[in-house]
């Protein structure tokens, strides 16, 4: 039989002393975190658990990542799921600036919207924003995958150097180096499971796909 998830109230907590009772606590079934908007860097490097922050989070939240669930019912910060190596960071709101950045590996999921510079630097990820996302989203991107149900700021997948970008919007315009694309059907088969994984209704063929145009993006040809 499951236990009631344990509850850590964060309020008057600072980062030291909230991460150390969480820590604690970690192998029991669940964690649910409140009021713990006011914490940057909350959950921070952790290799297992399953955390629900009930609310809004603060600033890099899930910050090097490797292995944890963890969840939150309202907004990001900025930052969160920053150098992500591999497990979930799942956000129910919005995120703000910079989420997903430098991510190596994991699935990071916004079922809001997202900010400028959203996985820049995407060495690995799955990172699924479920509206539209800021400028600069997927910046320098060289690997991985990036999943848009919305629109795009500017410079959309600016200097894509390797990975897949998938967006079922339109976008205000596209960086240097990208190039559109039709699925085919391994596309068409991986954004179904992904987007039946995590809940979110949307038709797996209604994407396009950008991919870079050269793997040489720096220099004149």
């Amino acid at each position: 039989m499951a236990h009631a998830p344990t509850v850590l109230d964060a309020e008057g907590k600072d980062l030291r002393a909230a991460s150390t009772e969480l820590k604690g606590l970690l192998g029991k079934d669940a964690v649910i975190v409140k009021n713990a908007a006011h914490l940057h860097g909350l959950c921070g490097g952790l290799k297992s658990g399953g955390i629900t922050i009930e609310g809004n989070s603060g600033d890099y939240l899930g910050v090097l990542n490797s292995g944890a669930l963890i969840k939150v019912t309202g907004n990001s910060g900025k930052y969160v799921a920053d150098n992500m190596t591999s497990g979930v960071v799942f956000v129910n709101g919005d995120a703000d600036y910079g989420a997903a950045q430098y991510c190596y590996g994991g699935t990071v999921v916004v079922k809001g919207d997202a900010g400028d510079f959203t996985a820049t630097m995407n060495k690995g990820a799955t990172i699924v924003i479920g509206g539209d996302v800021g400028a600069e989203a997927a910046t320098y991107m060289v690997g991985g995958d990036v999943i848009i149900l919305g629109n795009a700021g500017e410079n959309l997948g600016n200097y894509l150097i390797r990975g897949n970008i998938y967006i079922q919007g339109a976008w205000d315009s596209l960086g240097h180096n990208c190039t559109v694309g039709e699925l085919d059907a391994e596309d068409v088969h991986k954004l179904g499971a992904l987007l039946d994984e995590y809940g979110i209704a949307a038709d797996a063929k209604a994407f396009r796909k950008i991919t870079p145009l050269s793997d040489k993006p720096f220099y004149s040809h």
